[in-house]
């Protein structure tokens, strides 16, 4: 499971937005909010017919077409054509086409970037009874929910832990930080133990260092926007979190410098780092890193995240599925989406591509339960929260994670980056959505 393929598509932040999109197309937002709701009606039981056309982003939706091969059985009359494309590609293209009115009847989106989408005139809202909502995780469904309607609905999670080196870890004697101020003496202690740095964090990975200021902002008992959708970033809680995320780097437990991303997993493995904050596809590459089957089991732990003031709060991200507001098969396409949701049909992708169950109930099954280290993940993705349902929450994260990287480096402090990204925020606002995080 590769990280650019679960976030690469979170770049493609360019500032084409659908409300442009629809405004060069000569299509209001508003156009299609009768149709839109009208196609919230239960779906039948009925075998699925006709077409089904699906994009998706390359990654995890890779094995789709082994996945859906029980549904094309059961359906023999539909025919669903997957188009596949580019990560650095893929929200720009679907952008691009559903402001042509060429977009496909089913899309894949990320549930921490697919705000911008969730509007009538985009997206048909999920009809009654298609799924049960309480199970699947939380923030997961919440991240597709505004104005009380939801647009999509969750396919595969993920979220952030620890996973560090159990093997210096116990040859320090230390166990995983429970808190916020225990996650410097352990890092240090892991040092003590061999490594020469504590922590692997990439600094320059501005929009995803965002992702992270936030959820220590979370933890520091913090929020991005205020009630009444204001943004809400120049805050105690804020500084707290830049703070923290500078602490690794100016004790000594983490590098300006590198690992960068790519070099993450190679560090790790030759103990040139020991711990990162970071999520469960490494657990699955960490045997190729070190070129021997058994170096994680016998290496490596995981634990949930250190808990600031107010808790542990992590992120939820993933993918999930929508169908457009102009699809055709606007039927076979929530039958379809239905056969994804369900536990049996996470399980198989999960088998198929490791893409951990955004349906809780799918963790039970034995080929995911019997995996130790994916424990903490679980625990964690019981304790998310989902990032800002508005049109520009990419743009300000990216501007929090220049400023995060600005204060680990000592050039800026964390309250003047904390009014920084306040007044960067301000000076956009918050587009058309209505999410408050």
């Amino acid at each position: 499971m590769s990280l650019p393929s679960r976030r690469g598509a979170l770049k493609l932040t360019a500032g084409l937005t659908l409300a442009g999109a629809f405004a060069l197309a000569g299509c209001g937002r508003g156009d299609d909010t009768a149709a839109a709701t009208a196609s919230a009606k239960p779906v039948d039981d009925s075998p699925a017919t006709g077409t089904v056309t699906l994009w998706a982003a390359q990654g995890d939706a890779d094995v789709l077409d082994k996945v859906i091969k029980p549904f094309k059985a059961a359906n023999p009359d539909v025919t669903v054509k997957v188009t596949l494309i580019p990560n650095g590609e893929y929200y720009t293209k679907l952008q691009s086409a559903i402001a042509a009115g060429k977009g496909p009847d089913l899309a894949q989106f990320f549930p921490e970037s697919q705000s911008q989408f969730l509007d009538p005139a985009i997206l048909r809202p999920v009809p009654d009874g298609l799924v049960d909502k309480g199970s699947f995780f939380e923030s997961l469904w919440a991240a597709g929910v505004t104005g009380g309607v939801a647009y999509t609905v969750p396919w595969y999670a993920y979220t952030y832990a620890l996973v560090y080196r159990a093997d210096l870890a116990k040859k320090a004697g230390v166990s995983a930080p429970a808190k916020w101020d225990e996650t410097v003496p352990f890092l240090k202690a892991l040092q003590g133990a061999g490594a020469a740095h504590g922590l692997g964090a990439d600094i320059g990975w501005d929009i995803f260092n965002g992702q992270d200021v936030a959820m220590y902002a979370w933890q520091a008992g913090g929020s991005l926007l205020s009630a009444d959708g204001k943004w809400t970033l120049d805050t105690p809680a804020m500084v707290d979190a830049f703070q923290y995320n500078a602490s690794f780097f100016t004790s000594g437990t983490a590098d300006t410098g590198g690992p960068t991303f790519l070099d993450a997993q190679p560090y790790f493995v030759s103990g040139k780092t020991a711990m990162m904050i970071t999520g469960p596809w490494v657990v699955g590459q960490l045997d190729a890193a070190a070129k021997k089957d058994g170096w994680t089991a016998a290496h490596v732990a995981t634990a949930q995240l250190p808990a600031g003031a107010s808790g542990s709060n992590s992120f939820s991200a993933g993918g999930s599925w929508g169908v457009l507001a102009g699809s055709g098969n606007a039927d076979a396409s929530w039958k379809l989406v239905r056969y994804l949701a369900k536990p049996s049909t996470q399980v198989a992708q999960y088998k198929a591509y490791s893409s951990l169950p955004a349906v809780i109930s799918a963790w039970d099954d034995s080929a995911i339960a019997g995996q130790p280290l994916l424990d903490a993940f679980l625990t964690q993705l019981k304790n998310t929260r989902a990032f800002p349902q508005v049109d520009t929450w990419q743009q300000v994260a990216t501007r929090l994670g220049k400023e995060m990287e600005a204060v680990a480096k000592g050039t800026e402090t964390a309250a003047k980056a904390a009014a920084n990204v306040q007044a960067y925020a301000d000076s956009l606002g918050t587009g058309t959505g209505t999410g408050t995080k």
